[in-house]
């Protein structure tokens, strides 16, 4: 493998991404989606992202695409505005080698410049070892796990939430405009 390039996602990326998650879909439990949704909706997703001027990174050797990460609003009220949730998604067959860890290390100080002041990493699946860890060594603390809460692949499928403060994270008050609007 050549040497990974951490860089910001462009339109040209949405077939990769497609590609990486339609294996979650039909394979795993990073996501509940039971049906990859089309290439259109990662365009969609793209600009979405972008629009709420949140960081959006795909990890790539060579000329592929090995992952990708966003944050995204954590929940659409605006008293959610100051906190994102981390999505972080690597290419079968390349899992283990560290990827992951390297998007959130890219992702965290792309979040934190932009005013926020919570990630929260909602991991499906409580036997995901490498997420937890990953999210784990990146500074992100367990903030609690919701049991059986998907139905998936036959079986039932607990969540874990971690948690990492930026910016002070509650200790102080946010500023009057919003991380993401």
């Amino acid at each position: 493998m050549s040497a990974l390039l951490i860089r910001n996602v462009t339109e040209r990326d949405a077939a990769d991404l497609h590609a990486i998650y339609a294996h979650y879909v039909l394979h795993g439990f990073g996501t509940f989606e039971e049906v990859p949704p089309g290439v259109s909706s990662f365009d969609e997703k793209i600009r979405l992202i972008a629009a709420h001027g949140l960081p959006f990174l795909v990890a790539q050797s060579g000329d592929e695409v090995l992952g990708y990460t966003y944050a995204s609003p954590f929940r659409p009220r605006t008293g959610y505005r100051y906190s994102v949730e981390d999505s972080v998604y690597v290419r079968d067959g390349h899992r283990g080698h560290g990827i992951g860890l390297k998007l959130l290390n890219a992702l965290i100080p792309r979040c934190e410049a932009c005013g926020v002041r919570q990630v929260v990493a909602v991991i499906g699946d409580s036997e995901n070892r490498g997420s937890i860890a990953a999210h784990e060594r990146a500074g992100f603390e367990h903030a609690g796990t919701v049991r059986g809460v998907g139905y998936k692949l036959g079986r039932w499928v607990d969540i874990v939430m971690m948690q990492l403060p930026l910016n002070g994270g509650t200790t102080t008050h946010p500023p009057a405009r919003g991380a993401w609007t």
